[in-house]
C-alpha cells in the first residue's frame, strides 16, 4: 500500500527579546494645597521637632532619653530601666500593634499617609526637590534637558541637601544611644568609634536612599504593611475613596456648566488626582493596595470643584458600603463603630492601663537571686547549714538608695554577717548572700530543698518619699 506524505510549510517567526524586567517609570508628584495637606506638615513638624530635638533635653543633668548599651541602662525622663525591664519593651509592641490594627479598621492606611517615616521623610526630600528643581512640570523638563552647568548645580544643590538632612537624621540616631554633646565632640575631633560612625552612615544613607530615591516602591514592594493590610480592611473601612455614581461618565466641559444638561457626571477628567499621587495610582479605579491614605487627591479634586462650583466630596474618606448604599455620614460613622473596632479598642484600653499602672507602680529598686552553684549546702561552725547565694540588686532610680536584705519563709534562717547595702543612682551590683540554720532547726527538716523568700527593703523612705521591699523566691538545700 502506498503512502502518501503530505509536506506543511512551516513560518518561522523572527526572534523577539523580551526583557522580564520592567523599570518603575519615574513618578513627579504635583503640589497640592489644602486641609489633609495642612495636616500633614503639621505631623511632619510635630514628629521631627520630638525626633530632632529629644537628644538635646536635658534631665538630671544627663539626656532625658538615653539608650546606654554599654553601661545597659535606658534613661526615659524620670525613668530608669534596666535589662530586667524587658516586659516593658514587650508592652510596647503590643500596644503599638493593637493601636496599628484599631486605626487600620477605622481608617485604613492613615498611618501611612501622615506619620510614616518613609512618608515624612519623603515630604521632606520631596519639599527640598521643589526648592531646587521646581514643581511638576519643570522637574519633567529638567528630567528631559541634556546636562549643562544649570541643570548640574540644580541637581547638585539637591544632592547635598539630601546628604545634609540624612547624615543629620543619622547623627540623630546614634545621639540616642551616645549622648548628643560628645557625640558632636567626638565628630569634631574625628574619633568617632567604629558602631558610632557605622550607624551614622547606615542610617543617613538609609534615609538618603529611602526618601531621595526609592519613595512610593518602599510603600509599594518594600513594606510589609501593604501586603497584610488587607486582612483586617472590610467594607465599614474608612478608606480615600471615589464616588462613581456622581462623577460617571467623566468628561471635560466650560466651567459653571450642569453636567446632568451634557449627559456626564462631576468628574471632568483633569487627572490632577493622579498627577498629585505620590505613588502614581488613579483613585478613580477604586480600592488599591497602593494607597496609602494621604488624600492629596481629595485636597487637589476638592479644589477643582471649587473651581467648578460643584460640591466637594467628589473624592472623599468613605466606606465601601456607605459608597454603594448612598448612607449619610451620620450612619457611615454609626455603622463603623462596630464589632472588631469595639474588641480591638476595648483590648488596647485594658493593655495601655495596665502598661501605664505598671509603670506607675514600679518598685524603685529590683533584685535577682541566682543560687551559688559552686557549693549548694555545705555545714559551717556550730553545725550550722549554710546556703550561698548572688543577689544582683540594682537601683531603678538617680538617688541614692540603703537596701536591707532578710529571709522569711525559713525556721530560724538568718542572713550571716550581712550589713545593709548602699546603692548609689542607677548602681547595679552584685553581693554574696549566705543564709544559715542553727542546728536544732536544721534537724527538723527533711533533706533537700525547701523554699522561702529573701525580703529586700529600704531602709529609709529615701529623697523620692519612696518606701518599698521585694520578695525573691528561692530554696534552700539541706543535706543528707
Amino acid at each position: 500500500m502506498a503512502v502518501t506524505r503530505r509536506v506543511v510549510p512551516i513560518a518561522v517567526a523572527a526572534t523577539e527579546t523580551v526583557s522580564l524586567y520592567a523599570s518603575e517609570e519615574k513618578i513627579q508628584p504635583r503640589t497640592v494645597h489644602g486641609w489633609f495637606a495642612s495636616w500633614r506638615w503639621t505631623l511632619v513638624w510635630l514628629t521631627q521637632l520630638v525626633f530632632y530635638g529629644l537628644p538635646w533635653l536635658q534631665w538630671n543633668g544627663r539626656p532625658a532619653l538615653l539608650f546606654d548599651l554599654g553601661a545597659r541602662r535606658f534613661y526615659i525622663f524620670a525613668m530608669v530601666l534596666h535589662p530586667q525591664d524587658v516586659i516593658y519593651l514587650a508592652g510596647l509592641l503590643i500596644i503599638s500593634a493593637f493601636g496599628l490594627f484599631l486605626f487600620t479598621a477605622v481608617a485604613g492606611r492613615l498611618w501611612c499617609g501622615f506619620a510614616c517615616p518613609q512618608t515624612v521623610y519623603t515630604e521632606i526630600f520631596m519639599w527640598v526637590e521643589r526648592r531646587f528643581e521646581g514643581d511638576r512640570q519643570a522637574r519633567i523638563k529638567l528630567d528631559l534637558a541634556p546636562w549643562s552647568p544649570r541643570k548640574l548645580v540644580r541637581r547638585g544643590g539637591k544632592q547635598v541637601v539630601w546628604l545634609a538632612i540624612g547624615l543629620w537624621t543619622g547623627f540623630t540616631f546614634v545621639a540616642y544611644f551616645t549622648p548628643a554633646r560628645a557625640l558632636v565632640a567626638e565628630v569634631l575631633a574625628f574619633s568617632l568609634g567604629p558602631w558610632e560612625t557605622f550607624w551614622l552612615l547606615f542610617y543617613g544613607l538609609a534615609t538618603y536612599g529611602n526618601a531621595g530615591y526609592l519613595r512610593e516602591q518602599v510603600c509599594k514592594y518594600m513594606c510589609p504593611y501593604a501586603r497584610f493590610q488587607s486582612a483586617m480592611f472590610d467594607r465599614d473601612t474608612l478608606i480615600v475613596s471615589y464616588d462613581p455614581q456622581r462623577g460617571e461618565p467623566r468628561g471635560s466641559r466650560a466651567r459653571r456648566v450642569d453636567p446632568a444638561s451634557i449627559g456626564k457626571g462631576d468628574c471632568i477628567d483633569c487627572t490632577l488626582c493622579v498627577q498629585v499621587c505620590p505613588t502614581g495610582i488613579d483613585i478613580r479605579e477604586g480600592l488599591q493596595y497602593e494607597c496609602i491614605g494621604c488624600a492629596a487627591c481629595i485636597d487637589v479634586c476638592n479644589g477643582v470643584m471649587d473651581k467648578m462650583e460643584y460640591p466637594r466630596g467628589l473624592i472623599r474618606f468613605a466606606t465601601q458600603n456607605a459608597m454603594s448604599q448612598r448612607w449619610s455620614t451620620r450612619v457611615m460613622w454609626q455603622r463603623i463603630a462596630r464589632p472588631r473596632v469595639l474588641v480591638y479598642g476595648a483590648i488596647l484600653l485594658a493593655i495601655s492601663s495596665t502598661f501605664v499602672w505598671s509603670l506607675a507602680t514600679r518598685s524603685p529598686f529590683k533584685a535577682d537571686v541566682v543560687r551559688d552553684r559552686g557549693a549548694l549546702a555545705r555545714m559551717v561552725e556550730d553545725g550550722r547549714v549554710e546556703n550561698v547565694y548572688r543577689l544582683q540588686l540594682m537601683n531603678a532610680t538617680e538617688q541614692p538608695q540603703r537596701l536591707r536584705v532578710e529571709v522569711e519563709g525559713l525556721p530560724g534562717a538568718t542572713v550571716h554577717a550581712w550589713s545593709d547595702v548602699d546603692l548609689a543612682a542607677t548602681e547595679s551590683r552584685w553581693v554574696p548572700v549566705a543564709v544559715q540554720i542553727p542546728p536544732q532547726e536544721a534537724s527538723t527538716l527533711r533533706p533537700g530543698a525547701h523554699p522561702f523568700a529573701f525580703r529586700i527593703r529600704r531602709v529609709d523612705a529615701g529623697a523620692d518619699g519612696h518606701a518599698a521591699e521585694l520578695h525573691e523566691k528561692s530554696t534552700f538545700i539541706v543535706p543528707r
